[in-house]
């Protein structure tokens, strides 16, 4: 089934913004377009509910309501038991306030395996677990392609690793990691699985239950809604960790590990996410489903008009000999995030861009020892190109067109 891009834009305000007009965006992988459906409620809960929740008067009872109905609804499209799902103030936050569980639950002389296929998100806070006497290994990639090999991954592993840190794709090589098998693998061993879902998570809502990770984290406002971070952390490990929260909320799993307080507003707005997941599977499905299956249809319809897209793309500039892309060049094994090793300084090509109508950047996209990895300074960077499901024909067109003007 095709995703009619005409119903999908109609969800997006942006698109039909005059400031915008003529603008083709393609630095989604820093920050989507919000949709309607969560504007809706962070407008409504801004207007008629800003007050202390969970009180008893009306506009409280509402508020605690509607933060409460997306935790819940999220929580079912993802897979898990709803307080297994934390909203914090971004991913980065959430992940160094995990690291800290970690650090206090681990001894000396245990481990903890990292990537350098990362964004520093998912990198940094763990390795300063060193100076607490934790050994640190890293899961090197491949410095030609990018490519993270599991086989590697089986030669680190030892009954001293307590955690597995990798993303489910990179924000600069893009490929798709094999979550299940990866945290197979590790839970053989004996360890827990830390999966940065950030660079993925915008190409559809993955089944984290069926996946099978014990943290599994994620950008808000990365998949069309505000800017918060969620995070979930599976009973059995969440009950294992420190409480890092006030002390009067260690028996609340989904704020054990978010000392600061919630932003109401845009935890309640994150069910406009949910909204717009059902209301993409009413219009191009229909039917009665429970929101595991109508996130995994959304998902493959999202993906399906994504790899059609990505396949042009590609095409174009694949064999192009003034320019390298990190990761796979074929369309169903990776997001599309595209990273380009111009071999020059890309912040004067991302300017000429956008002077023909592309919003896109450049820079390292705090993926330094990835692009170190594969032989790519980090402090010129890439050019990246980046695009989700909205993306329609034209855009497309016009982002070769430009990029044929420019390079």
């Amino acid at each position: 089934m095709k995703l009619d891009l005409e119903f999908v834009r109609a969800q997006f305000p942006a698109f039909a913004e005059p400031s915008l007009k003529g603008q083709a965006f393609f630095e989604n992988a820093g920050g989507s377009y919000a949709c309607q459906h969560v504007i809706d409620r962070l407008m409504r809960f801004y207007t008629q509910r800003k007050v202390q929740p969970y009180s008893d008067y009306p506009a409280s009872r509402l508020g605690g309501a509607e933060m409460d109905e997306a935790r819940t609804r999220m929580a079912a499209i993802l897979g898990v038991q709803n307080d297994e799902l934390s909203f914090g103030p971004s991913t980065t936050q959430n992940t160094y306030v995990l690291a800290q569980a970690f650090g206090q639950m681990m001894q000396p002389g245990e481990a903890i395996i990292v990537t350098n296929q990362d964004h520093e998100a998912n990198s940094g806070p763990w390795r300063r677990l060193a100076d607490r006497g934790i050994e640190v290994r890293e899961w090197m990639v491949d410095p030609g392609t990018g490519h993270l090999d599991p086989t590697a991954l089986e030669d680190l592993l030892d009954e001293n690793v307590r955690l597995v840190c990798f993303p489910h794709c990179s924000n600069v090589v893009g490929e798709i990691n094999p979550v299940t098998e990866i945290t197979a693998l590790a839970h053989t061993a004996g360890a827990f699985v830390c999966v940065d879902g950030v660079s993925y998570a915008p190409h559809g809502f993955p089944d984290v239950g069926t996946l099978g990770p014990d943290i599994y984290l994620f950008s808000a406002y990365k998949t069309y809604g505000p800017h918060q971070g969620l995070m979930i952390v599976r009973r059995a490990l969440a009950e294992l960790l420190p409480n890092q929260g006030h002390f009067f909320n260690a028996e609340s799993l989904y704020k054990r590990f978010t000392p600061a307080g919630p932003d109401h507003a845009q935890v309640a707005a994150c069910a406009g996410m949910a909204d717009y997941v059902d209301a993409l599977y009413d219009y191009h499905i229909g039917g009665d489903a429970d929101p595991i299956n109508r996130g995994v249809a959304v998902h493959d319809l999202m993906r399906n008009r994504e790899t059609v897209a990505l396949t042009r793309v590609l095409e174009a500039v694949k064999d192009r000999n003034d320019l390298r892309v990190l990761g796979p060049t074929e369309a169903a094994l990776r997001a599309p995030t595209l990273a380009l090793d111009l071999g020059r300084d890309p912040l004067p090509v991302a300017a000429a861009l956008a002077d023909h109508g592309i919003m896109t950047g450049g820079g390292d996209f705090y993926a330094q020892r990835a692009l170190q990895g594969m032989g790519v300074n980090p402090e010129r960077g890439v050019l990246r190109l980046s695009f989700t499901h909205y993306t329609s024909d034209d855009d497309v067109t016009q982002l070769l067109d430009a990029l044929d003007a420019v390079l």
